[in-house]
């Protein structure tokens, strides 16, 4: 094993021994940033003794990564990727962005607060007839923040699965009676991810939990909304009364099963129908493979940084199309000035289930799209 060590770096012989103990190590020096860069080779069970080694520099205050080795040797070929060389480094670990811990608790109730005073709002006419305003705007809220919750659980948990210390999720309240209430929720990661799986797993397990929940909001929001003829709907649209929404399939789908698509009439969404409306709504916006949302990790995952790239402009153009300009221009906006979100072993390829599921949750982002009028 060659070695040559820095005029600024130190060593910590943990570090060797440790990586020497996985790996078959080429070679190994530190560099001026005092961070350790060995030569390794691949093999194939790299990708689990990666993370047997992040799980282990964790406790010594390292990180590590994985990446590429480049073959310098010659002048002809500077550049050359090595197939069978692995370039491994390990910088010291930076510290986690720091948060108040009230911070998530008071953002919670701030949103239960806007979310039940819109329940309120919603609840009157037609749309709160089966129950009184606040019985309404209680399973309204219960409805809503149960959806957004979930989802958040969902990352919570898979982070929890892959050691990925995460925080409490911050709701983000949003204005009552505007649209939609709440703006959803984000949790942070207080450290980076392992590898590509677990990149994919935190980030397609949130909306497919949320989902769930969404399904089943639907088909009892669904039972909940009162139809009117279409005579008297197209004089409440007139008079602002009524404000048609762009339903989804998975949406049609729960008013058909239970007996609410009748010809002639027209469903008013209830207050519940309407959390899940918003439901399927926030599960294809996540969904979408872009930018930093749930879709564009999972995207970024499978497909790698250049083609979650390309796929960020393809969403900003669905977007737009589907009439969601605001949304469009802020991912095309916020994709510019946000880095790379790069595992740490972003060298071992995502596993084939994953690639799999992949398609299937690209699937479901369509049957969460809300159907636009001029189809």
């Amino acid at each position: 094993m060659e070695y040559s060590e820095s005029e600024h770096g130190h060593v910590d012989d943990r570090i060797p021994l440790l990586v020497s103990s996985l790996f078959n190590v080429r070679s190994y020096y530190i560099r001026e940033d005092k961070a350790y860069e060995f030569h390794i080779d691949a093999k194939d069970t790299l990708k689990h003794d990666f993370v047997r080694l992040v799980h282990e520099l964790d406790g010594y205050g390292y990180n590590a990564m994985l990446s590429k080795a480049e073959d310098e040797s010659t002048s002809a070929d500077v550049g050359a990727v090595v197939s069978d060389l692995i370039l491994l480094v390990i910088p010291k670990a930076q510290p986690a962005r720091r948060f108040k811990p009230w911070m998530p608790v008071v953002l919670f109730i701030a949103t239960v607060v806007v979310v039940l005073y819109d329940g309120l709002l919603r609840s009157n006419g037609l749309a709160g007839l089966v129950y009184g305003p606040w019985q309404m705007a209680v399973l309204y809220t219960l409805s809503l923040m149960g959806i957004l919750g979930i989802h958040e659980l969902g990352h919570m948990l898979a982070s929890k699965a892959h050691r990925i210390k995460a925080t409490w999720p911050f709701f983000i309240p949003g204005i009552p009676g505007f649209f939609v209430p709440t703006f959803g929720a984000v949790i942070f990661s207080r450290a980076p991810m392992t590898n590509r799986d677990v990149l994919f797993d935190i980030g397609v397990s949130g909306p497919i939990a949320g989902l769930i929940v969404t399904i089943v909001v639907s088909f009892y929001g669904a039972m909940l909304s009162p139809l009117i003829d279409e005579a008297q709907a197209r004089a409440m649209m007139a008079n602002a009364q009524l404000i048609p929404l762009q339903p989804s399939l998975l949406m049609e789908l729960a008013f058909e099963l239970t007996g609410k698509a009748v010809p002639g009439y027209i469903p008013v969404l209830s207050p519940v129908a309407f959390a899940a409306w918003i439901g399927f709504l926030i599960t294809f916006l996540n969904l979408l493979p872009a930018w930093q949302l749930d879709g564009g990790h999972i995207a970024r995952a499978t497909l790698g940084y250049k083609w979650q790239r390309r796929l960020t402009f393809v969403s900003v153009v669905i977007l737009a199309a589907l009439g969601y300009i605001f949304m469009a221009m802020f991912i095309m906006f916020m994709s510019a000035r946000t880095q790379d979100v790069r595992p740490l072993d972003d060298v071992s390829p995502l596993s084939k289930g994953r690639r799999i599921l992949f398609v299937i949750v690209m699937v479901l982002a369509v049957l969460c799209a809300p159907i636009p009028s001029w189809i």
